[in-house]
């Protein structure tokens, strides 16, 4: 891949992050200023409604007595999601990853600088699915990260862009090339070497 194409799909990856992350904490930042009085607002009449919470856990505040098991993990995705993002080759997954990274800093986000803080912090949550659970912007986020990439992987495209029967053909290619017309392999000269 040339090093344009390759700064092409850092940028779209780091643009979509920033806008997943603007929008987590642009829209945290409205819901403390407007929901700060305690009170559950219909948006969607029942359905959705707004109701500020801060979640000590992850979704569906599982994991609320170990906040920091959960910035632990956050860190853990980051990484995981530089990591993988070396590889990348695809457009659609430089989304899905931007998508995850912006939505993971912004939660780890509110671990350091909301109360408790240090680390500790309640993930500030907001809007109230039918008083099933509490989530924010990054949640969505999130979900939407793990729905194109699920259906990536359905569709057997890989980070690099590459589906997974283009691989599997270039990969009987490259070994049919390895071999003469009469079905012998080729011996690389290590092979014929001899070793004392």
């Amino acid at each position: 891949m040339s090093p344009h194409r390759r700064r092409r799909l850092f940028t779209l990856l780091g643009v979509v992050a920033v806008l997943a992350y603007a929008s987590d904490q642009l829209t945290k930042l409205v819901a403390l200023d407007l929901l700060d009085d305690g009170r559950s607002r219909p948006f969607i009449g029942e359905l959705i409604r707004f109701t500020l919470i801060g979640n000590p856990g992850a979704a569906l505040s599982l994991g609320a007595g170990n906040t920091w098991v959960m910035t632990a993990i956050a860190v853990g995705v980051l990484v995981a999601i530089v990591v993988v993002a070396k590889g990348l080759g695809s457009r659609v997954w430089a989304v899905a990853l931007g998508m995850l990274l912006g939505a993971a800093l912004g939660n780890l986000t509110d671990r350091f600088v909301r109360p408790p803080g240090g680390g500790q912090g309640h993930v500030v949550d907001f809007i109230d699915y039918n008083r099933w659970f509490i989530g924010n912007v990054a949640d969505i986020w999130i979900v939407s990260a793990a729905v194109l990439i699920v259906l990536l992987a359905l569709l057997g495209i890989g980070v690099d862009g590459v589906r997974d029967r283009d691989r599997k053909a270039a990969e009987t290619d490259a070994a049919q090339a390895d071999t003469d017309g009469d079905g012998t392999a080729h011996r690389s000269s290590d092979d014929t070497s001899s070793h004392a």
